[in-house]
């Protein structure tokens, strides 16, 4: 039986591991979950003793989180009368001024932006921090520009990653020996798909920098990180799978991180809206185009077939295609009589798999067209032993 958000956010809450990363498609609710857990640490918050009044904004909060909200924090004032001064403006909150003002993270965080974008942009914190420009390195007499979605993205991680680690370091301290207490009440920190305008070098990169400060967290902090991203979740998946020793060389080791601190999960959105929540092995390696095979095959079983789910199949078919050595993925598809690949396979594959607008990747399929769907996944699934491979990994 399906679950709604509000009780998968009551699981994650409720579980005893220090990590937990969850993979889940697109669309499927990540950051709405992240919405319902935050209000079930803010009902934590409101059930316990009134504040006397003193401390900071920052003392009273017992999450962090990093979502689509994050990013409503920063606006673009584009200058559309001169067309020349743009630059992104900063909702200021207790967050940005700790990191930008208190702690002065500028430098380091225009550090970190550029590991991640590779680019020649220099971002200019405005004196009060309220304000962003941006820059050509060597184009002096340059107007600021307007730097693009994804670098913007980029950004505003490197920003929240510079705060985080902050505060882990804050955090590795006892309470008597840290510079402040405002982080003292913090017990998780929620992270929504950080990755998803990232090249796979610099995804890697996020993910190892990432696995590094949770795993480097000696605080009774808890972490739930959520992707849509195959990759990020591999690379997270199997850091999270290594140890961590205080000291290497000490005679008596003190790990500060064990494997069995992490729990792997995965969520799933069924027709009827609710969600199914399952555990993935710690150890089984995480196979995307399997996962794409059963998203498939259970769209078949409920009549749920959508024109996705033909992208779906290239997507495995290209995969596949790569990994058996093939030319291309239509070197894969069923033969017709005079020995090339079946036309009407290839042709409602590429019509299906590139639509031009968004709309029409949830419209309505011919029910011809999902006849052949289905007689494809068959395929697929007996030539190329899919089926095989999805019982080993419990699918």
């Amino acid at each position: 039986m399906g679950k709604q958000l509000s009780e998968i956010a009551q699981d994650l809450k409720d579980s005893q591991k220090k990590v937990q990363l969850l993979y889940a498609f697109n669309g499927t609710g990540k950051t709405r979950l992240s919405g319902e857990f935050k209000k079930l640490l803010e009902a934590d918050i409101d059930t316990e003793e009134e504040d006397d009044g003193e401390g900071s904004e920052l003392s009273r909060k017992n999450i962090l989180y990093y979502n689509a909200f994050t990013e409503d924090l920063f606006y673009w004032d584009n200058d559309l009368t001169g067309d020349e001064d743009r630059k992104l403006k900063i909702n200021p909150n207790a967050f940005t001024k700790w990191v930008l003002e208190d702690q002065g993270q500028g430098p380091t965080i225009i550090d970190h932006f550029k590991r991640l974008t590779s680019s020649k942009i220099e971002p200019i914190f405005s004196t009060d921090f309220s304000e962003i420009s941006f820059t050509i390195l060597g184009d002096e007499q340059g107007a600021p520009i307007k730097i693009s979605k994804g670098e913007e993205s980029n950004l505003i991680w490197s920003i929240f990653y510079s705060f985080l680690d902050l505060i882990i370091e804050e955090l590795s301290s006892s309470e008597e020996n840290r510079s402040t207490s405002d982080f003292n009440n913090l017990k998780y920190v929620f992270i929504d798909d950080p990755v998803s305008s990232l090249d796979d070098n610099h995804l890697i990169e996020l993910a190892v920098d990432l696995a590094r400060l949770v795993k480097s967290s000696s605080a009774d902090l808890k972490f739930i990180i959520t992707t849509h991203s195959p990759l990020f979740y591999n690379v997270l998946s199997n850091e999270f799978n290594n140890k961590l020793a205080k000291d290497p060389t000490a005679e008596t080791i003190e790990w500060i991180y064990k494997p069995n601190k992490s729990q792997k999960l995965r969520l799933d959105k069924k027709a009827d809206d609710t969600f199914v929540f399952t555990e993935l092995g710690s150890k089984t390696p995480f196979s995307y185009h399997l996962l794409l095979l059963s998203e498939i095959k259970e769209a078949i079983k409920i009549d749920q077939i959508r024109k996705y789910h033909f992208s779906f199949l290239r997507n495995i078919l290209e995969k596949t295609a790569t990994f058996l050595g093939y030319k291309g993925w239509v070197d894969l598809l069923p033969k017709a009589d005079d020995g090339n690949p079946d036309p009407f396979a290839n042709r409602i594959l590429n019509l299906s798999s590139h639509s031009a607008h968004a709309g029409e990747e949830t419209g309505e399929v011919e029910p011809h067209d999902k006849e052949k769907l289905e007689e494809l996944v068959n395929f697929l699934s007996n030539e190329y032993r899919f089926w095989k491979q999805e019982a080993q990994n419990g699918q």
